[in-house]
C-alpha cells in the first residue's frame, strides 16, 4: 500500500514540474529570441530494502532547443537578429557576463545600449555608451555607427561594436533569469563569423501547438495519479474494515 502511495505521489509531483516547465515555454512563445526548455519524464527504479521491483516517474531537464526561430521585419533601427548560430554578449544584473538572442535593443536614459529587459549590451571594452545622435546604424558585424547631432547625414562615426560570440552549445547553461552562460564561468571569445540583420527580430522557437498538446497531456497524467492516490485510500479503508470484522 505504501508503495502505491509513494509511486502515485512522485508521479504527480514530477508531472506537475513538467507542466510548470511547459507552461514557461508557452508563456514565452512571443518573447524575441527565447529558447525552449526540453525535459523528459524518466522511469527510475525505487531503491530500498528488498528487490527493486518498482519504478517511479522523475522529471528531468535534458537541455534546451537551440534551433533558430523565424525572423520578422520591424524596420526599427535598434532591432537586430542573429543569422544562424551566435549570441549577443550582455552584462546580467548580477554583474556576470551572459548571452542572449534577444535583439530588441534600446538606449537607456544614461545613454547605455541595453536589451528591452535591462541587460547592458557589451562591446569591445565593456558596456556600450551611445552619445546623442540624429541617426544610429548597426552593421552586419555588430558595428555601431551614428550621425552626430548637427553633422551632415553622410557623416558616420563608429562608436563601438557589439560583441558577438559563438560558444559550443554543449558548454552553455540557462539561468533562472533566462540568460545563457558558460558552464565554467568563463567568457566566450568574439567570433567574426556571427552576423546580424538590422531592422529584424527573431521570434521564440517555442511551438505553441505542441506546447498546448503537452499541457493537456500533463494535466491528464496528473489527474490519473491523483485518482491512484484516492484508490490507495479506499483500499486502505477497506482493508482496515475487513480486519476489524475478522478480529
Amino acid at each position: 500500500m505504501d508503495r502505491l502511495l509513494y509511486l502515485a505521489m512522485t508521479g504527480a509531483k514530477h508531472t506537475l514540474q513538467a507542466q510548470q516547465h511547459n507552461s514557461n515555454n508557452l508563456a514565452n512563445a512571443s518573447t524575441p529570441g527565447f529558447r525552449a526548455d526540453l525535459d523528459a519524464l524518466l522511469s527510475t527504479p525505487m531503491t530500498g530494502p528488498g528487490h527493486a521491483d518498482r519504478v517511479y516517474a522523475q522529471e528531468s531537464t535534458v537541455g534546451h532547443d537551440f534551433r533558430q526561430g523565424s525572423l520578422i521585419s520591424t524596420g526599427r533601427e535598434l532591432d537586430v537578429a542573429i543569422n544562424g548560430d551566435g549570441w549577443i554578449a550582455v552584462q546580467a544584473p548580477d554583474g556576470t557576463e551572459a548571452y542572449t538572442r534577444r535583439g530588441d535593443l534600446r538606449v537607456s536614459a544614461d545613454g547605455l545600449l541595453q536589451t528591452s529587459t535591462g541587460e547592458l549590451v557589451l562591446g569591445n571594452v565593456g558596456p556600450i555608451s551611445v552619445p546623442p545622435a540624429q541617426k544610429l546604424e548597426i552593421g552586419v558585424d555588430g558595428t555601431i555607427s551614428i550621425v552626430p547631432i548637427g553633422e551632415p547625414a553622410n557623416t558616420l562615426a563608429v562608436i563601438d561594436r557589439i560583441r558577438l560570440v559563438k560558444p559550443n552549445h554543449a558548454n552553455m547553461v540557462k539561468g533562472n533569469d533566462g540568460l545563457f552562460r558558460l558552464k565554467n564561468g568563463a567568457q566566450a571569445l568574439p567570433d567574426a563569423s556571427v552576423q546580424l540583420s538590422s531592422g529584424m527580430l527573431e521570434n521564440s522557437n517555442v511551438n505553441s501547438i505542441d506546447a498546448l498538446v503537452k499541457m493537456i497531456d500533463h494535466a491528464r497524467s496528473f489527474e490519473t495519479y491523483v485518482k491512484l492516490l484516492g484508490t490507495a485510500k479506499q483500499n486502505d479503508e477497506t482493508s482496515a474494515r475487513l480486519l476489524r470484522q475478522n478480529g
